[in-house]
């Protein structure tokens, strides 16, 4: 099977008599991933970087057998179709086996096990989960106690089943573990223990001995796993603010891992090696490093419980590549930044084929470095939890367009098409005119559990099909490559995590002296974007940014959503019917972080303004004083995800140029 090069090669393999039958769960997608060879190897872990050379290793028949006990471990305890499982967990082997196994079983619903309690109980609810699964209690942890802490005010968790991290600790280290983790327990609960601490309608197991218990050999007879049963629920919409869960099915995740694979073709496969270091509560991980590699036969390699954000992870991952002989991985463009500052020194990482980078737009200069310096390609693409996972990315064999998002996988749609005033459609875009990022298909997901955040979110194009209005802007070029030209949905994207913009201004408003609060993402070279908030007062109020800061803190609980900056203005710009016009907001910090780039750089006296460009989308248009600054300002305002031109005055002897 070849990779795909080309848009005719997407077309060949949507030609009829082309698209197989697919498996009818996410199970058994797996189930014909371990068919290929039972023996060779699906996983491997390591707990900590130091010990990435002496992972603990799963065949495809242990880790069939291992997510078929999880399965029936579910079902044992009153699991159905409709009963959602939701985790809260690192990135662990018992992960997956609770992701597939769970999915297998009834609904899985994916919670980040970063947030705080408060935020962990809002999606608990929300979800109706019945079951939960987490950490039990241990030293350097506190999952258990973000949920322990919220258990009182779920009534709908009915079994509550504890990972314990001292499973994941071989001989004397894992008998020590135990003898520490029970001290934890201890000290945490007195002698009740764990059952003390949790209502008592909840009932409490032990993960690993409740899957010893469970026969690894086939699911019980319980009904199997259609292709149009929900399969997942995945947090979308932002870390804060109102939960927004999407409905996955089994067709879904299965169409959209077969769709990745056929484009990807050989480069992912029996043979090949992926690493996962991206978190296992979001859809890149779950999917690229989970499900396609799984049902292709492939060996993933899970690094440490915090993935990519372990301790010594980052450092040493060119040695990670060489030991393991690395094919693959996936990361957003803050990883792939980090990257760059670790010295490849002498290892050997000519096994690398390419990395996956989603999740946030990647400046080009970035990406022309990465690959400079490594010899490694990188491959971006676009995707989104409503759409399964991916929807575009770069060919592996083709041309590899720098800061396009690539080209349709096969068997989906995608279209870029122009909205009228009430968001109803009117035509498609000529090629390379800009507009609204749609798609369709069978990777598109049901909708979202509330079903007044369905509103608008479906686009009726006339031709029969179901088409999701993605809330990105975009172009299509005349070889079928797409690029990202803005988002109109006002998501903040810090790192590749989501921040809603409500959620901050919701508390901002909630000050005495604040009359009207409107947030923006900023653009920042290693974060993507930072969040900052602007605030307009009422009339004879008087405050500070800083006691405003002061404010946030106590009324924010997740770190990442606290404003880098507060600035007070003194009219908030509107639309002529009266909305805040956050556009405006968003060029100024553009404009502003541009020229603190600029500064920073040497490159001084430069004047920075704004345009929407309607085939480039956002350009930044920068006049210098002086010509001899040109290559330096150019080499800074290409690390931004921005179109750009330059000039100089003419009376200095310079010319106008454009990137």
């Amino acid at each position: 099977m070849k990779d795909a090069a080309k848009g005719k090669d997407v077309l060949a393999i949507e030609a009829p008599g082309q698209l197989p039958d697919l498996p009818s769960s996410t199970y058994e997608m797996i189930c014909r991933g371990a068919a290929i060879n039972p023996s060779a190897p699906a996983l491997s872990f390591f707990r900590t970087a130091d010990d990435y050379a002496s992972p603990e290793c799963w065949t495809y028949s242990d880790l069939l057998r291992d997510i078929t006990c999880t399965a029936n471990m579910f079902s044992r305890l009153g699991v159905e179709r409709n009963t959602v499982i939701a985790y809260v967990l690192p990135n662990l082997p018992e992960t997956h086996f609770v992701i597939w196994g769970g999915e297998a079983a009834g609904i899985v619903c994916a919670i980040n096990p970063l947030l705080e309690s408060e935020a962990i109980g809002e999606l608990l609810k929300a979800s109706g989960a019945s079951v939960l699964v987490t950490l039990a209690p241990f030293p350097g942890t506190d999952l258990w106690q973000k949920t322990q802490a919220v258990l009182h005010h779920v009534p709908a968790i009915k079994d509550l089943v504890l990972v314990n991290l001292a499973d994941r600790m071989p001989g004397e280290k894992g008998l020590a573990a135990r003898i520490v983790q029970r001290g934890e327990t201890a000290s945490l609960h007195g002698k009740g223990g764990v059952r003390s601490a949790v209502p008592a309608q909840i009932r409490v197991h032990d993960f690993g001995t409740a899957m010893a218990n469970e026969s690894g050999i086939s699911l019980d007879d319980s009904p199997s796993a259609r292709i149009d049963d929900i399969s997942s629920c995945f947090c979308t919409g932002g870390t804060t603010g109102l939960p927004k869960i999407a409905m996955r099915r089994h067709r879904n995740e299965v169409a959209n891992a077969w769709n990745a694979g056929r484009f990807l073709g050989e480069s992912i496969g029996p043979g090949k090696t992926i690493f996962c270091g991206l978190p296992l509560f979001h859809v890149n991980a779950v999917m690229v490093t989970g499900l396609l590699a799984f049902s292709r036969g492939a060996h993933v390699v899970l690094g440490t419980p915090q993935g990519y954000r372990g301790d010594g992870v980052v450092k040493r991952f060119w040695e990670i590549v060489e030991h393991y002989r690395i094919n693959f991985f996936s990361g957003v463009p803050t990883l792939y930044g980090s990257l760059l500052e670790v010295p490849i020194g002498g290892h050997d990482i000519s096994s690398l084929e390419y990395g996956l980078c989603g999740a946030a737009p990647m400046p080009v200069e970035l990406l022309r470095n990465f690959e400079h310096r490594t010899g490694v390609r990188i491959l971006e693409g676009y995707g989104l939890t409503e759409g399964a996972c991916v929807s575009s990315v770069n060919p592996p064999l083709g041309e590899r367009r720098a800061g396009s998002i690539g080209l349709c996988l096969p068997g989906q749609a995608m279209k870029v098409v122009v909205a009228d005033e009430a968001g109803r459609y009117s035509r498609d875009c000529a090629a390379d005119e800009v507009g609204q990022l749609v798609i369709s298909g069978p990777n598109v997901f049901v909708g979202y559990s509330r079903p007044e955040q369905n509103s608008g979110i479906w686009m009726d194009l006339g031709d029969g099909e179901r088409w999701l209005n993605t809330g990105d802007l975009g172009r299509r070029d005349a070889d079928g490559y797409f690029w990202l030209t803005g988002r109109k949905k006002e998501l903040i994207i810090r790192g590749g995590h989501n921040i809603d913009p409500a959620a901050i201004e919701e508390a901002l408003h909630r000050h005495p002296a604040v009359q009207i609060a409107a947030a923006v993402g900023r653009p920042d070279a290693h974060a993507g974007e930072l969040p900052v908030a602007y605030v307009q007062l009422k009339p004879g109020a008087t405050t500070t940014e800083a006691e405003l800061a002061v404010f946030l803190r106590a009324c924010i609980s997740e770190r990442a959503a606290l404003p880098k900056a507060i600035r007070v203005i003194d009219a908030m710009p509107l639309t002529g019917v009266g909305k805040i016009y956050k556009p405006a907001l968003k060029w100024r910090e553009i404009a502003d972080a541009l020229r603190s780039a600029l500064v920073e750089a040497g490159v001084n006296d430069a004047a920075v303004s704004i345009v929407e460009d309607t085939a480039r989308g956002l350009t930044a248009h920068v006049e210098l004083s002086s010509v001899e600054l040109e290559e330096l300002a150019r080499a800074t305002l290409a690390r931004f995800p921005f179109g750009f031109s330059l000039s100089v005055p003419v009376n200095s002897g310079g010319r106008a140029g454009h990137a």
